[in-house]
């Protein structure tokens, strides 16, 4: 059975690399829905630094945001140029909640996620995957850690990649990004009722897609 897998939960929770290690040990397509709205702010920044509303949404009219699968992990483009590593900048970071929250936006990225998901046997991750995306899936996972711990491990990402940090700064950021997902009027971020509630805090990677894949069988 081709089984469709939603994982949900807040910033920095590490959906998205527990979704892609299930995703190859299931033979399953990996969907990064984060990397789609990232995508949007990023070509919003190109266009104008202000990234108001309305430029928002003046560079999702005819946007073209495509993932591909690759050796080397999921490779995202937009309108045709490879934004993989542009769209971790923390720019795109401190907009995307914004991005995210405007109606027209989603609407267009749930459209494409939904045809993505269609033929099954895929993960997807996201803010709103099992309560509004694909309200249908087969396993739905409510991931989530504390803001303090997602802070040290998105504080431990952006150090790698070389960028300079403060770690208070980051955890108010993320407590910030939180309100805002939570508080959004459309699509906020909250647990669907059906699904497993999986607190990460205290686990480490392999323990919490060993729970995953037990919950998949």
């Amino acid at each position: 059975m081709k089984r469709v897998i939603a994982i949900d939960g807040p910033a920095g929770a590490g959906k998205s690399t527990v979704a892609k290690i299930v995703a190859e040990k299931l033979g399953y397509t990996y969907i990064d829905t984060g990397a789609m709205y990232r995508g949007v702010a990023w070509k919003t920044l190109q266009q104008s630094q202000e990234a108001r509303d309305e430029d928002i949404l003046r560079a999702v009219q005819d946007i073209d945001v495509r993932l591909a699968c690759t050796e080397s992990g999921t490779r995202v483009t937009v309108d045709g140029t490879d934004v993989t590593r542009e769209i971790r900048t923390p720019e795109v970071t401190h907009i995307v909640s914004r991005v995210a929250a405007l109606g027209s936006v989603r609407e267009k990225m749930v459209e494409l996620q939904r045809a993505m998901a269609a033929d099954g046997a895929v993960v997807m991750d996201g803010r709103d995957i099992g309560t509004n995306v694909l309200p249908n899936a087969d396993v739905k996972i409510f991931l989530t850690a504390s803001v303090e711990e997602r802070a040290r491990r998105r504080y431990d990402e952006m150090k790698e990649k070389g960028y300079a940090v403060d770690f208070d700064e980051l955890k108010h950021e993320i407590a910030s990004r939180d309100k805002q997902d939570s508080e959004r009027a459309i699509s906020p971020l909250r647990q669907a009722e059906d699904a497993v509630l999986l607190d990460s805090t205290s686990l480490t990677i392999d323990e919490v897609v060993a729970r995953i894949l037990k919950l998949s069988e």
